[in-house]
């Protein structure tokens, strides 16, 4: 059965409490995006890597980037996330802060260069690298007073009519990622063409757990409060393809095209629809437990266009510049009744841009680098604070047999949540995120 995306039932009252774990909608544009995740070099500028390759994260957005290697390699990530998340509800902010640390990217590329006098393909490369497209793990707490209890209207029978609102709050944990592999072949023709192609396979993860307290009175020292609880476990596999091509038309410029095809995802959903405590004046009055409902269900993604262009300052720098276009509105679920999910990624989503600068120069064995991200909401009523938009910063040593680089990435964007979705009463807890990013990545010769 699948699973009742905005509604849960509390049967011994006909009361409809309002789903807090995401909807199939919110779900499908989540595992639509793919964060700037990479090496520590690819972070410090901020991804801005489409027309440069020669880093194993670079791969990732136009596998031509593999035949720019000179050598093979090999390169291990490590990163430490730090998110800021403020959530504000009815005047009321509350602010918590939480540390991650993953693996964030494992990779090689084995390099074969020379195939005689009058070959036109001089470098031949095999690729292969691990990454996070996006890491879920967060806790956030919204707690305020609305002045309305949604539970009210639904206690007709009851002779006892609790009319104020004493506060409501609203827990969210999330927990899971979802692993992007790159298998890369590339292809060197004469000093300036570079071609690519990959396949991409996805391992992904999302657990959602919500908590929703509700406390409401009479004004005669009655009083009703409600704890419900809902799961969300959605986990499966997905694949995809890219393209792409850099072209050098003279020493220092280079020009960069790829094309990333839709994920195809196939998903399953263990969904626990409510967990739910009543109490009436500080009794428990009744609880109920709806058990897990199992669904599974495909998704396919948006594909994605990247134009890139940079400049090289002879062995001094380079400039790069990234520009994405990604359609949101092309999310279509399938295998089940999705008619109106499907219809609502056409209506309420729409074309997304993303842009990313990034910058090198080099002291001898040292560099340092700098970025920034721009990143449009998918959702059409969206705030310009709504978008994703961040800074990045790096250094790098080169020694023999390898390299150690590190980044520091900072971004910031808002997003709504409404966890009474179908209460017009109640507004949405407005979200803050200030998420920063340290990388350390180890490069080394093979």
């Amino acid at each position: 059965m699948k699973k009742l995306y905005f509604t849960a039932t509390l049967l011994c009252f006909g009361y409809i409490l309002n789903a807090q774990t995401l909807g199939y909608n919110d779900v499908g544009v989540l595992f639509s995006k793919e964060n700037i995740n990479g090496t520590a070099r690819y972070n410090a500028m901020s991804g801005a890597f489409g027309a440069l390759g020669g880093d194993l994260s670079a791969m990732e957005i136009n596998p031509a980037g593999a035949a720019v290697f000179l050598k093979s390699e090999f390169a291990i990530s490590l990163n430490n996330r730090n998110t800021k998340t403020m959530a504000g509800f009815y005047g009321n902010n509350t602010q918590f802060e939480n540390d991650f640390t993953n693996l964030s990217q494992a990779g090689g590329v084995f390099v074969f260069r020379g195939y005689g006098n009058n070959s036109e393909w001089s470098n031949i490369a095999l690729g292969f690298n691990y990454s996070i497209a996006n890491d879920f793990e967060n806790f956030w707490i919204a707690e305020g007073n609305s002045g309305y209890s949604p539970l009210t209207d639904f206690y007709d029978h009851d002779p006892v009519v609790y009319v104020n609102a004493e506060n409501q709050y609203f827990e969210n944990f999330t927990d899971g990622k979802n692993g992007k592999y790159s298998f890369t072949f590339a292809a060197q023709n004469n000093d300036n063409l570079y071609l690519g192609a990959a396949i991409n396979t996805y391992d992904v993860e999302y657990f959602q757990r919500t908590l929703t307290e509700e406390y409401n009175n009479d004004g005669n020292n009655n009083t009703l409060d409600v704890s419900s609880k809902q799961e969300l476990l959605t986990y499966g596999n997905g694949v995809s393809f890219n393209f792409g091509a850099i072209l050098k038309p003279s020493e220092n410029v280079r020009l960069g095209l790829a094309y990333q095809s839709p994920v195809w995802y196939s998903l399953s959903e263990d969904f626990l629809e409510y967990d739910e405590d009543v109490y009436k004046n500080d009794v428990l009055f009744t609880n109920e437990y709806s058990g897990l409902n199992a669904f599974d269900y495909k998704l396919r993604t948006p594909s994605k266009l990247t134009g890139s262009l940079a400049y090289i300052f002879n062995d001094n720098g380079l400039i790069s510049v990234d520009y994405s276009y990604k359609n949101f509105s092309n999310i279509k679920l399938s295998n089940a009744d999705f008619i109106e999910e499907n219809q609502a990624f056409d209506t309420d989503l729409e074309n997304v841009g993303e842009l990313r600068i990034g910058t090198e120069w080099r002291f001898d064995n040292f560099s340092v680098r700098g970025g920034y991200h721009f990143e449009n909401s998918p959702y059409k009523n969206a705030l310009d604070s709504d978008n994703l938009e961040g800074f990045s910063l790096g250094a790098g040593y080169k020694f023999r047999g390898g390299k150690l680089d590190f980044a520091y990435q900072n971004s910031t964007n808002t997003a709504p949540y409404n966890f009474y979705p179908q209460s017009n009463d109640v507004d949405s807890a407005e979200l803050d995120f200030e998420t920063s990013k340290f990388t350390a990545t180890l490069v080394l010769n093979l």
